[in-house]
């Protein structure tokens, strides 16, 4: 490599302050804009959720490097990403209220095996894809499930209303078992 090459490659087109600030403001903004847009987005629970995400990257890029596409803006930029979320996540963990404002709360979506269609449509949450999360937890229909939570991370949470067949057939062995050790031992026992 010449000389030009590598001052091009590490020197700063922007003032190390501005690098600095950028990338937190970005980070502000993307803060909010995803908790306004819902926890639908980070569930990415379609194409099109996935494709917004996706392209949200590379419509901050450049707002976070400006003019600079050296190595040193670049590193810069990325450090800064990292030790802001750090500190933000350490600060949340000591403020638990400033981080259930900031992240939201949970949604029930069903309720003692009742759909909330107004809490579905408030999350923009078709029915055909609370179904399709059911069935990777390995529910067969909603009408299996007591409640469904969608938490503020995005994750769902599905509690079955009854215990699921290998859940009963295994205590039904276990009661079986019980009855069984408590015959022998009353076999067993000197009269």
């Amino acid at each position: 490599m010449d000389a030009r090459s590598l001052h091009d490659m590490f020197a700063l087109g922007l003032p190390v302050a501005e690098k600095i600030i950028r990338p937190i403001v970005i980070y502000v903004f993307l803060i909010v804009g995803l908790r306004l847009a819902g926890k639908r987005e980070l569930a990415q629970l379609n194409p099109f959720d996935l494709v917004v995400l996706l392209t949200i990257s590379n419509t901050v890029q450049n707002a976070i490097i400006g003019n600079d596409n050296s190595v040193t803006g670049g590193l810069i930029g990325a450090t800064t990403l990292l030790v802001v979320n750090y500190v933000v996540v350490r600060f949340l963990y000591h403020h638990e209220t400033l981080d259930r404002v900031i992240e939201g709360e949970p949604d029930t979506l069903i309720e003692q095996g009742e759909l909330k269609t107004d809490r579905l449509r408030h999350e923009l949450v078709t029915r055909t894809e609370l179904e399709a999360e059911a069935h990777k937890q390995g529910f067969d229909s909603l009408a299996e499930i007591d409640s469904a939570v969608l938490d503020p991370s995005g994750r769902f949470f599905f509690r079955p209303k009854q215990p699921l067949v290998d859940d009963r057939r295994h205590q039904e062995l276990l009661d079986r078992l019980d009855r069984l050790t408590a015959t022998v031992a009353a076999m067993q026992k000197p009269a």
